[in-house]
């Protein structure tokens, strides 16, 4: 779809929200009759010009909410069943020169563009370009669209328009890890929006464009493309989440992890080179954590020590103990107890 608030309705003060904060706007506020008329106008004075039609006109019922990532824009849409088009006069009015991804979540959506024609289902991705003609049409039969979009100038998408082109409008199965990470990382940051800081979505907004660019590069044959930059924190973003996901296996060590992404050990350490922590202390870290949490969970008194630090990883209990200790101040088992009672003194994170 293609609904997406630009720069000038960020930035506006909508529900209290200052410059680049969550807008969250609804049909509902609004008489029936003026609702459809509403959302037209929305689009064309925010996103670009655009025709728009549906039965659904009279009491027409939308929700969008949006959040201001600096190099790209993110929104959650959900509206009723709707025809949309933009065509080359529509394009003469005006041009944003975007680029949108969009997860689609709800109605499955049947999408024309460059010569490219499909239905795409729920969980599926397309992508757009405001530059060329589009069609989109949510069927009537088919219950209500929702759609969390990425919006991306064009100019800040490392990759070559030729190559993008290919994939527009086209059904984008996130299959592989890349687009997995995506959609994950995409609905955790749409879901969280409020609680974001400003220098927050500037990052966050960055690492967006970068799992857009790598997800478009795979399905475009444009990877080797990809900028070396773009390529690294893609890829450091995928580890992260490896890890977060096999923290409980003892093969977890760093020999694995670069050997399951194809990379040497020495990259994999210069991924980690930030000033933050190495790739063992990381693992160690996130491990730690876990056992701190299921020591202090009272549903989980009866399970020996060993046991639940063993469900992190840690096979060796004196192993365990002593890193515990040497992260939290206490051995496991005077955490456990202390935490046991309702006036516990709060522990610090683990040292990196």
């Amino acid at each position: 779809m293609m609904v997406v608030m630009s720069e000038e309705w960020v930035s506006a003060d909508s529900q209290g929200a200052g410059a680049g904060a969550l807008v969250s706007l609804s049909s509902g506020e609004l008489p029936r009759g003026d609702r459809f008329d509403w959302f037209v106008e929305l689009v064309r004075e925010n996103v670009a010009p655009f025709s728009l039609g549906s039965v659904h006109a009279h009491g027409f019922e939308a929700h969008v909410a949006g959040v201001d990532l600096g190099s790209a824009q993110l929104t959650h849409l959900v509206f009723e069943p709707l025809h949309a088009a933009r065509t080359p006069r529509h394009i003469r009015r005006g041009d944003p020169e975007t680029y949108q991804l969009a997860l689609i979540g709800g109605s499955p959506m049947i999408t024309r563009q460059h010569d490219n024609e499909a239905e795409i289902s729920t969980g599926s991705l397309v992508f757009f370009d405001t530059s060329h003609p589009l069609d989109t049409l949510v069927p009537d039969e088919r219950g209500q669209g929702r759609v969390t979009l990425l919006r991306i100038p064009r100019d800040a998408l490392p990759l070559p328009a030729g190559r993008v082109d290919r994939v527009l409008a086209r059904r984008l199965a996130p299959d592989g890890v890349t687009g997995q990470v995506l959609c994950q990382y995409l609905t955790t940051v749409r879901d969280r929006a409020a609680d974001l800081g400003t220098g927050e979505r500037q990052r966050l907004g960055t690492i967006a464009v970068d799992l857009a660019a790598a997800f478009l590069a795979e399905h475009s044959d444009a990877r080797h493309l990809q900028s070396p930059e773009s390529y690294r924190q893609v890829l450091r973003t995928r580890i992260d989440c490896y890890i977060e996901s096999n923290l409980g296996s003892a093969d977890l060590t760093v020999a694995h992890l670069a050997a399951h992404h194809h990379i040497s050990l020495r990259s994999l350490h210069r991924l980690f080179d930030d000033g933050r922590e190495t790739v063992a202390a990381s693992i160690r870290r996130r491990r730690l954590e876990r056992c701190r949490a299921d020591l202090a969970d009272p549903r989980l008194a009866g399970y020996p020590i060993a046991a639940l630090a063993a469900r992190w990883g840690f096979s060796a209990p004196a192993e365990f103990s002593r890193a515990f200790r040497t992260a939290f101040g206490l051995s496991p088992r005077a955490f456990r107890h202390r935490t046991a009672s309702s006036d516990a003194p709060h522990v610090a994170p683990p040292a990196k």
